[in-house]
């Protein structure tokens, strides 16, 4: 298959985009390299992709004119749609960056690739806060998702919806997938598990939030290698586009699957592993959580994403964090004593 893979310097883009190329798949990247964290470490991930022989085009998914002279190049039969504005609590410091990448940029991309010939399926990322404040547990891809808790929820949902009617009016395959925190290896700086490492190696003091009535905050932890193949198993089960011309020719597959690990860990356990692997006690300051979007614990069913395309999780949180940390020091130059 020929793939675009949207946000290919990104976490879990880079990882599919190394994936999918290993196995002798088409690969182009796009990214826009913003700096809503470190873009040394993109760059850093980029230049992984070169030396595979990856290139990353440097732009946005709103730019449509951009978008269409990249199908007219290389007639992509796939579209792994991974670029967006991550994070739920920066959504209350720069909204409009969400409405940008996560609706603007999905409703500019489906266009393009709806006007297609021939039209490619589409596998994205959706997210597992689309449960919002949903209580029942596991999470089922046929719960509720109508009570968001923060704006990327939202958002997300959003993508949901609009998704959905591309399918509907024009024949678009469509798939949504709704990551479980994903962590590992050349993983997101904004996340806990990251940014808990870096402080505990130089010394500083972690906060971790406490849900209501001292209860601990849990969530399902879901390693990189393992989303990957839930990514690659749904691009390989997508179906195909029916539409041509931007008509809708006949039905096309909508899917949405739950990707996570189905064990769930309270985030002070993870700290503990942390604490293991690093072989350094953290400074621990509990507070309780403030109503700035996280949810007190996600935990995912996944049988469905089991029965499709035979998604199988094999890595649990103590043997993830170990592969994360002995990547962080070697990145970071911490095994070569420079602190």
């Amino acid at each position: 298959m020929s793939v675009l893979v949207t946000g290919a310097a990104g976490f879990v883009g880079s990882h599919v985009s190394l994936a999918l190329k290993k196995r002798g798949d088409g690969v182009v990247g796009i990214d826009n390299f913003n700096n809503y964290y470190d873009p040394s470490l993109k760059k850093a991930r980029k230049n992984l992709l070169n030396q595979n022989s990856i290139f990353i085009v440097d732009g946005d998914i709103n730019d449509s004119k951009l978008l269409v002279k990249l199908f007219d190049i290389a007639r992509f039969t796939h579209v792994m749609h991974l670029a967006a504005q991550a994070g739920v609590r920066y959504a209350m410091e720069n909204p409009g960056s969400y409405i940008h990448s996560n609706i603007a940029g999905l409703v500019t991309l489906l266009e393009v690739c709806k006007n297609s010939n021939p039209q490619p399926a589409i596998v994205w990322a959706s997210s597992s806060s689309v449960y919002g404040l949903n209580e029942k547990v596991p999470f089922s891809e046929s719960d509720r998702t109508d009570q968001p808790a923060s704006l990327y929820a939202a958002t997300k949902k959003a993508g949901e919806e609009i998704t959905h009617t591309y399918n509907h009016i024009y024949g678009l395959s469509i798939t949504g997938l709704r990551f479980f925190t994903v962590y590992g290896p050349w993983g997101r700086p904004d996340m806990a598990y990251f940014s808990f490492t870096r402080n505990i190696l130089q010394g500083k003091p972690i906060t971790v939030y406490r849900g209501k009535n001292r209860v601990d905050l849990a969530r399902d932890f879901t390693y990189i290698d393992d989303v990957v193949k839930g990514c690659i198993g749904s691009l390989d089960t997508s179906g195909k586009s029916t539409g041509s011309g931007g008509k809708k020719r006949g039905p096309a597959p909508y899917r949405i699957f739950n990707l996570g690990n189905t064990s769930p860990v309270t985030v002070p356990m993870m700290v503990a592993m942390l604490e293991k692997h690093l072989k350094v006690k953290a400074k621990k300051n509990f507070v309780v959580m403030p109503g700035n979007g996280d949810v007190p614990f996600t935990h995912a069913n996944i049988s469905s994403a089991r029965k499709e395309f035979g998604y199988k999780p094999t890595t649990d949180l103590q043997t993830g964090l170990k592969k994360f940390v002995k990547w962080y020091l070697s990145y970071y130059g911490y095994d070569q004593g420079k602190l």
